[in-house]
């Protein structure tokens, strides 16, 4: 983090006490306040219909600072050696309902780059409820069951550069934490990174829910244009051609899980974590059961800005 960008005018900015790849924003009352009436301007119809206004509340976020803000989150999130931060109102008010959170995320993806259609929720977010009950086909709305560390965007053609996961509200919860892992902290990296198999392509699908009728191919393992490590794996969806591929996955499974360089945070109600998805991985804890446990989360994710 620059000396020039520590400190901006209506946010708090620190590293989180953990790590100091991850930054803290938190976003002050009297900033809030300035957001109030440019949100109000549109509603999230006019969001989801129109790709336009989405840039128009961006602008408005990013005139809170002068623009200091968008080159923070751009910064931030394209650095190796930090690439998360984690942002969201200090605090929660009356002022601050559903909505309201929906474009704030919305204004801070569109800081940093388009975001992909999610065939799931058919619009550029998805929003979904974790509840006691669940007859899903996939880890995310399984409340009892560890969500292994992963990255997003292993079962589409479209580009993933960064993914951002919001709160938007929970009910009688305990657990539940977000874990996270840089590719760098990983302990096991040299080891998996080249072993060969992991840069042999693997099929990858995705159950019905996600809505996607295509499979892809690519390897778990990549480089950057500086030669480092990317990855691109989640544990339900690999489809291994045999026994070596599948016996890979387990290594690299059970080597993720076992990390001791993992992150547990929790995530406050209203706050994103927002990160790069080719050296961080993602995760959530499992809750303690309670039949009136909900929890509502917002996922946006895409590409950065090409210009």
């Amino acid at each position: 983090m620059s000396e020039a960008l520590k400190s901006l005018d209506g946010f708090e900015i620190s590293y989180h006490p953990e790590t100091n790849r991850i930054i803290n924003i938190k976003i002050k009352d009297e900033t809030i306040d300035k957001l109030i009436f440019p949100f109000k301007k549109f509603n999230l119809t006019a969001l989801e219909y129109k790709p336009f206004t989405r840039f128009t509340i961006a602008k408005a976020l990013d005139e809170t600072t002068s623009g200091k803000l968008s080159e923070l989150l751009n910064e931030t999130l394209k650095n190796r050696d930090t690439g998360c931060l984690i942002i969201g109102p200090e605090n929660i008010s009356n002022k601050i309902d559903h909505n309201f959170l929906v474009k704030l995320s919305t204004a801070i993806t569109h800081l940093i780059g388009n975001p992909n259609f999610d065939s799931m929720a058919g619009k550029y977010y998805a929003r979904f409820h974790v509840k006691h009950d669940d007859n899903s086909d996939s880890y995310l709305r399984k409340a009892y069951t560890n969500m292994d560390l992963h990255t997003d965007g292993t079962y589409v053609k479209e580009t993933t550069d960064w993914l951002l996961m919001q709160k938007i509200e929970e009910e009688n919860v305990q657990g539940g934490e977000t874990a996270l892992l840089h590719l760098d902290d990983w302990e096991h990296l040299d080891e998996l990174y080249n072993d060969e198999v992991g840069k042999q392509n693997f099929v990858w699908g995705s159950p019905k829910s996600k809505n996607i009728d295509y499979k892809v191919e690519h390897p778990v393992f990549s480089k950057d244009q500086n030669g480092r490590p990317q990855i691109s794996y989640i544990d339900q969806f690999p489809e291994p051609k045999n026994m070596e591929q599948g016996l890979f996955l387990q290594k690299l499974s059970d080597a993720l899980e076992g990390s001791k360089n993992k992150i547990i945070t929790p995530l406050p109600v209203g706050s994103a974590v927002v990160a790069n998805n080719y050296f961080w991985l993602h995760g959530r804890k499992p809750f303690v059961e309670n039949k009136k446990l909900s929890r509502e989360l917002l996922r946006i994710r895409g590409s950065f800005f090409t210009n």
